[in-house]
């Protein structure tokens, strides 16, 4: 059984999850994985738990976009579809090939990399000649649907983030899409993933389903209030927020592939 200030810490860090998911559209794995490494959880079973945690709470958020109008299922489905394989390739990833230590490095990577990609979209924007600011990225549009669904759900396997942390940047920077609509399509789509990615580390046995359950039962109550917020907010803000976010939690990933 879980003691009870676990169950506190597992609570809270949902909660804060589906706040940030809501707000932000990463699914909440960038929050959950480094409190179950800070448990003491294995990194692979931290990662797999995390996927069933950001299911539940994306499901929560994607459902409240839609009764406000703001989620769109085409673009869902033409990211979540190649995502739903790719995600079984990252699964076995990282069960089978990477060790904890390099999983925890590459985590801290990938969000490092993400700030630039948003930092890049902002600088392309802003010096771009007033008549060039479509800021079109040239790739045929399918191609970069499937593009940006494939990382996603590779890193749903591989980190258990559900993808929205690369979603969000590449969809701006290659579909051309503003950063609140980006948001809202990847947390309909970290709901495939997250599904998809879960699926996959269950077969092997290792997600820890009642903690899996808290955390995503904090998330649906936070994801609830945020996305409710979401659109009030500039834009500038937003970029901020998910840019500091990603930098902060890179710092702490690093500390802890350090120390592993």
């Amino acid at each position: 059984m879980l003691e009870l200030t676990n169950l506190l810490i597992l609570g809270g860090g949902g909660l804060a999850a589906g706040i940030l998911a809501g707000f932000l559209g990463i699914g909440g794995g960038t929050i959950v994985v480094p409190i179950l490494l800070a448990l003491g959880y294995p990194p692979v079973q931290a990662v797999a738990t995390s996927s069933l945690s950001i299911m539940i709470t994306a499901l929560s958020g994607s459902v409240q976009n839609w009764r406000m109008g703001y989620l769109k299922f085409k673009p869902v489905l033409s990211l979540g579809l190649p995502a739903l394989i790719t995600a079984q390739l990252g699964a076995y990833l990282a069960d089978a090939v990477f060790s904890p230590r390099i999983l925890l490095f590459a985590f801290a990577g990938l969000l490092l990399l993400n700030t630039y990609l948003v930092q890049l979209k902002k600088q392309i924007i802003t010096h771009a000649p007033n008549t060039e600011r479509s800021t079109d990225s040239g790739l045929n549009p399918i191609v970069a649907y499937a593009i940006t669904g494939s990382l996603a759900g590779l890193l749903a396997g591989l980190f258990g983030v559900g993808g929205g942390v690369i979603m969000v940047p590449l969809q701006i920077l290659l579909l051309n899409q503003p950063i609140k609509t980006a948001i809202q399509t990847s947390l309909g789509v970290v709901v495939i993933t997250g599904l998809s990615a879960c699926l996959g580390h269950a077969l092997r046995g290792n997600v820890v389903w009642l903690t899996g359950v808290l955390l995503g039962i904090g998330g649906l109550l936070g994801s609830q209030f945020s996305t409710r917020f979401l659109p009030q907010l500039p834009d500038k803000v937003v970029s901020f927020a998910f840019r500091l976010l990603l930098v902060v939690l890179a710092i702490y990933v690093l500390k802890q592939a350090w120390q592993s």
